[in-house]
Order: structure tokens, then sequence, then C-alpha cells
């Protein structure tokens, strides 16, 4: 294990644009499997409840193309797919991505970037871009979203409803994961080189001499 720590730490050191986007990767991917295993108990915890009939349909902003308003969060009152999923299914994504991106901002601080940025200052910078990347997320799902779950429920039912969880989630996750990436290069620009991980030299050394005495 020391060997592979060693190889990786020289790697960083000779690469580190491309470990750190390693690592990064890495990470997000670890975070999209925890994603894809939430989303689904969050839709069945809501599904039996008041929730899913409640319509969320907020920031109208133009029309679609059948001409009827469209929603940046567009969560008409229903089951999938002849509904919106309601309230329900904006809290089912919404909790998921916010358990994600807590965890997804301390690994990322430590693990891929190693920064020594004020954790505080990090997280109040990340915190504007999750909510930057929530808006984007939101307005592109809009246009990915019912076909998604017309064709996969048409086709398999209930197993097909799942199949769509799992499939906008991805797509979600990379909306987040291409946009994140240059976001985080500034919020975690302060970073731990290979250096600052090896030990001081002492101030009390003795001094070799020059002739070797």
């Amino acid at each position: 294990m020391s060997a592979i720590r060693s190889w990786w730490e020289s790697y960083r050191e000779k690469h580190p644009e491309l470990s750190t986007f390693l690592m990064f990767f890495l990470v997000s991917n670890g975070v999209t499997v925890l994603q894809l295993a939430l989303m689904p108990l969050f839709r069945a915890l809501f599904a039996g409840t008041a929730l899913i009939d409640t319509d969320f349909q907020v920031l109208a902003v133009g029309s679609n193309i059948d001409g009827s308003q469209y929603y940046m969060f567009d969560y008409a009152a229903g089951a999938l797919p002849e509904g919106g999923g309601g309230l329900a299914y904006f809290l089912a994504v919404q909790i998921t991505i916010l358990i994600a991106q807590v965890i997804n901002f301390f690994l990322q601080r430590s693990v891929a970037f190693r920064s020594k940025t004020s954790i505080a200052k990090a997280a109040m910078w990340y915190f504007i871009a999750y909510i930057a990347i929530t808006f984007l997320a939101a307005a592109a799902q809009g246009f990915y979203k019912a076909p998604i779950y017309d064709f996969f429920i048409d086709l398999w039912g209930r197993t097909g409803e799942t199949t769509a969880d799992v499939i906008t989630m991805i797509i979600n996750s990379a909306i987040s994961f291409w946009v994140f990436y240059p976001i985080l290069k500034i919020i975690f620009k302060d970073r731990t080189t290979v250096a600052d991980t090896l030990p001081a030299a002492s101030d009390d050394a003795p001094a070799t001499s020059s002739n070797g005495q």
C-alpha cells in the first residue's frame, strides 16, 4: 500500500492538473453512485404521501413547443408519467442532491484538490455554485424528463420508472460534473503540494563541512 501511495504522490508532483482531475472524476463518480442509490429510496418514501398530488411549478419562463407554459421547476401534481411527480418528486431530487453535494464538498476539498482554503469561505462559494447549478439542471430537466419517463414507463412499467430515475440522475450528475470542475479549481485554488507533505528540515541539524571534516 505504501508503494502505491509513493507512486501516486510522485505522479501528482509530475502531473498536478491531470492527477487532480482524475481524483475529481473518481470522487464525482462515487457521489453519483450514492445519488443513484438514494433517489429511488426518497421517491418511494414520498410516493405514499399527499405531496405527490401537490403542484410545484415555479419560475415561468417562456413557452413549450406546444404553446403551454414552461416552468424552470416543473413538477405538476400526479404520478409520472401522467403528472410531473408533484412536490414529492421535487423533494426526492433535491434532498438526494443536497446530501450528495455536502459529501462531495468535503471529499473534493480534502482528497481531489487538497485545498488549504478556509472551509467557511470555500463552503460559501460552493453553496453559491450549487444554487446556480441547481437552476441550470432544473432548466435542462424540462427538456428531457418527460420524454424519458414516458418512454421507459410505457416500455417496462414500474421497472421503467426506476430506469428513468437512474438516467435522469446520471444526466443531472453529468451537468454538475462539467460545470463544477472549473468552479472548484477557483474555490480550492490554495492547494497543498507534495512538498508541503514532506517533513521540514530541522534548523538544528549539524552542517556538513565542505572539506568533509
